[in-house]
């Protein structure tokens, strides 16, 4: 099996890996010895089961020269064994490919979360918000925790765009699979003939980055206050707490106008100018591996349509893989946890053949 003639130099690496966790200078940084404890734990999963198949292997071996041996009645006993290492070769080979996989370390950390209106006008808003509350309901299933960095309504009680932090073990890693067009085909409350109208709103899910992730010159950045608009009080009116952030480089544009202090403001749009930076690099790195995939599944193509959510028949499609659910309601109520299965499971698939 030539993917396990990776694993001798697997054992090298794990050995590095158990010298740089004792190392002090390493441990002295959080953020660092994290990363290098779970590539750690991963590679010990690995080893684990290489350990097991060389046993099996062992086995197979000795059974084999048996049965190349004159023992009938000794051949007869080693036979039904055979079968079942054999059976439990395939498996084991299985497990060993799918622990080789490499994991995206991004995917154990936060994410930043943007929601958009698209075609429909007013009921494109209203599915907006339809779909701020499917996410933040599955955040509180998962335990995680949120923070809006932009949201702008509109007065019928949809949204224009939402940007919102989410904090938790796997939010990126899960959240990843929503990245696209979302599209809606329902009866609008406003619409008195009953017909079906179809509406669309944009999601796009970023991991957060760190300030060590992604560099940012200070000269690069033209900021710019401004005086917030809507609700907010006396204070909207008199101070210029809004900020716009411009990264001059890539053209990126950046504004946050939710808190009433400038430096909150300011950290806030830093956090999004990081992660819209990041996912950039990574889509330019990603490009080539994305091309080569037969699905969508996590490539975050914000252009392209990954579900409809069909009120009038109760059904959710995901046209990624090709899945149709009858469970509308209890979708939109926060429980992903079956949709998102299925994509994993797609994107194992992917991986495994890139492998």
């Amino acid at each position: 099996m030539k993917l396990l003639e990776k694993l001798p130099e697997l054992q090298v690496k794990f050995k590095n890996l158990e010298g740089q966790l004792s190392d002090p200078e390493l441990m002295a940084n959080n953020r660092k010895y994290a990363k290098v404890a779970r590539e750690h734990r991963e590679l010990s999963n690995v080893l684990e089961a290489f350990g097991r198949y060389e046993l099996l292997v062992e086995s197979i071996d000795e059974d084999e020269s048996i049965m190349h041996g004159d023992d009938e009645d000794l051949k007869e006993i080693v036979r039904e064994e055979m079968d079942g290492f054999l059976e439990d070769r395939i498996k084991l080979e299985g497990e060993l490919k799918m622990l080789l996989i490499p994991s995206d370390p991004v995917d154990q950390g936060a994410a930043i979360l943007e929601i958009r209106a698209g075609a429909g006008g007013d009921e494109a808003a209203l599915f907006a918000t339809d779909l701020m509350r499917m996410y933040l309901r599955y955040s509180e299933i998962n335990g995680w925790k949120h923070e809006f960095i932009t949201l702008s309504e509109i007065g019928v009680g949809g949204t224009k765009e939402a940007i919102i932090q989410i904090t938790g073990e796997m939010a990126y890693g899960k959240l990843k699979f929503e990245s696209g067009v979302h599209r809606v085909q329902r009866v609008p409350q406003t619409e008195s003939s009953g017909r079906i109208h179809t509406s669309a709103a944009t999601v796009a899910v970023l991991p957060e980055a760190e300030e060590v992730d992604v560099e940012i010159n200070a000269g690069d950045l033209r900021i710019d206050t401004f005086r917030a608009s809507g609700a907010g009080g006396q204070h909207v009116n008199k101070t210029e707490s809004a900020i716009r952030i411009t990264h001059m480089p890539s053209g990126m544009v950046v504004s946050c106008q939710d808190e009433s202090s400038q430096h909150k403001n300011k950290d806030k749009a830093m956090k999004v100018l990081r992660a819209r930076l990041l996912a950039a690099e990574r889509d330019r790195q990603n490009s080539k591996v994305a091309a080569l995939r037969k699905t969508l599944v996590s490539t975050g193509d914000r252009s392209a349509k990954i579900r409809t959510y069909n009120y009038p028949q109760g059904r959710v499609t995901d046209h990624r893989i090709n899945l149709t659910l009858y469970r509308l309601e209890e979708i939109t109520n926060g429980d992903l946890s079956e949709v998102h299965e299925k994509l994993v499971a797609a994107e194992m698939i992917n991986r495994l053949e890139e492998l």
